[in-house]
């Protein structure tokens, strides 16, 4: 694929985006950047949530991850569905009758200051490295799609955050909300086209096609050993806590369902969002297998120049499926990735605004100094994400999708036990001894991991999740204050 080509999809493409984000940030205020002036409609949000669920993790690392793992990643997706169930049924109702604008707000008026600041300090953490992991992945991909020598990536890298941070900047969640709507059309089109192009280079028609990987090896649901971290049941149970948290509890994900008119259109919203997402993963999935089998024919990873899994999808969208499909599968990746890097960026701000500088409550501080600070916050934590894509072009030599849920198992079990502590209980804590919970429960996991796999040859998997959050819940427990609320 040629520069040119190249360039002209990523500026078309661009352009588009900034026409969106100026017509959707006109007169937009803190109130438009924070909450969508709480106008967001429900089917816009989501359709938008399935692409930011998604990412471009998933369109690259999850095709590729069949190849290893063949469909063990599905029964984590059909806990996924249980997990938007509490979300909608439990999370959601809270944070309308509290009239959030941070979710972390609610530790404060359950439990203290203390905890408060833990939590939205492990909220910063953990969207932090997870988001920088995202961008630095469809970065990687981008720049190996230009002519090799053609530009450093550490260019590709500050153009790509440069152009984030500009489209971003005024309108927030209230821009984010409709260009996710691309994100989800171009990524789904990118599969679709891929899989139709692959089904044809093979001769198969569409039952023929179901067939061959349904056949296979890769099309298998069920690992049912328990020693390993793809069992069936560790991967279901995992898949209700990790949305509970990676979305329930996350301040850019949830920011946009509180940006909705009313509960009711929230819950609408995620009730959606849940079956969409199954339908589109076993999408991601199948054109795994599909890939798989078409490698396979072509005498492996090594005989096609494929260095990696993570590369599958894109060296052989890029070098075999012809120029149009190349095409789409970059305008996938591209919207794909913006969007995804804009939320990110737009919660962090929403998060150290609120949760550390105290807009919501501060009468000293003019709305033109506001502006300023929110500005200046935006651009800080570009800079940041900046570094940490560099950073992560170093040292990366896995799976970027088990990298993600690897920090999310340690970063946000604290924030769940902080929450369903406070949810399930009517007991006050210990507050200044909150923030040192929040730091030795993934410490103790961390620990406790080494030990099965080293000792016992048994891996947790994501539920390291769950052990993380039930030991913060335990300590607080302990902690607690005799006399309950």
């Amino acid at each position: 694929m040629s520069l040119t080509l190249i360039l002209s999809v990523f500026v078309v493409y661009t352009v588009l985006l900034f026409a969106i984000s100026w017509y959707t940030s006109r007169r937009a205020d803190n109130s438009s950047y924070f909450q969508g002036n709480k106008k967001s409609p429900w089917f816009v949000v989501a359709y938008g949530m399935v692409g930011t669920s998604i990412s471009g993790v998933t369109m690259i690392s999850v095709p590729g991850n069949v190849t290893n793992q063949a469909f063990y990643y599905m029964p984590m997706v059909l806990g996924f569905v249980v997990g938007y169930a509490i979300i909608a049924l439990v999370l959601l109702p809270l944070y309308y009758r509290m009239n959030l604008t941070s979710i972390y707000t609610y530790l404060e008026s359950r439990f203290g200051f203390y905890t408060y600041k833990a939590g939205a300090s492990f909220f910063v953490l953990s969207r932090v490295l997870g988001a920088a992991v995202r961008i630095y992945l469809v970065v990687f991909v981008l720049h190996g799609f230009l002519p090799q020598g053609t530009m450093p990536f550490w260019v590709v890298a500050f153009v790509f955050m440069l152009l984030i941070f500009l489209y971003t900047l005024k309108g927030g969640v209230k821009t984010i909300i409709w260009t996710d709507m691309l994100q989800t059309t171009f990524m789904i089109l990118a599969v679709i086209v891929a899989v139709i192009v692959i089904a044809k280079q093979m001769g198969w028609n569409f039952g023929e096609m179901v067939s061959a990987v349904t056949a296979s090896d890769y099309s298998s649901w069920f690992d049912m050993k328990w020693d390993n971290t793809t069992h069936f049941f560790k991967q279901f149970i995992s898949g209700i806590f990790v949305t509970t948290v990676m979305t329930g509890l996350d301040q850019e994900m949830m920011q946009k369902n509180l940006s909705c008119k009313t509960l009711k259109d929230s819950q609408k919203n995620i009730f959606t969002t849940s079956i969409t997402i199954v339908i589109v993963n076993l999408l991601f999935l199948t054109l795994g297998a599909v890939l798989a089998l078409y490698v396979q024919k072509h005498g492996g990873m090594a005989a096609m120049g494929i260095p990696a899994v993570d590369k599958i999808f894109p060296t052989i969208a890029e070098n075999y499926l012809g120029m149009a499909c190349g095409v789409i599968f970059l305008i996938g990746l591209v919207s794909a990735s913006y969007p995804s890097a804009g939320g990110a960026l737009t919660s962090l701000t929403t998060s150290f605004c609120v949760d550390f500088i105290g807009f919501n409550r501060r009468t000293d501080l003019s709305d033109e100094k506001k502006l300023k600070i929110r500005y200046t916050t935006h651009a800080a934590y570009t800079f940041i994400f900046f570094l940490l894509i560099l950073l992560f072009y170093v040292i990366n030599n896995k799976a970027v999708i088990d990298l993600v849920y690897q920090l999310a198992a340690y970063t946000y079990g604290p924030l769940l036990g902080f929450f369903f502590f406070g949810i399930l209980t009517k007991y006050q804590v210990r507050d200044r001894w909150m923030p040192f919970v929040a730091i030795a429960s993934p410490l103790f996991c961390l620990l406790l991991d080494w030990v099965a796999k080293s000792i016992f040859h048994f891996g947790f998997g994501f539920t390291l999740l769950i052990f993380n959050g039930l030991f913060t819940f335990v300590a607080m427990w302990l902690l607690r204050k005799p006399r309950a609320i």
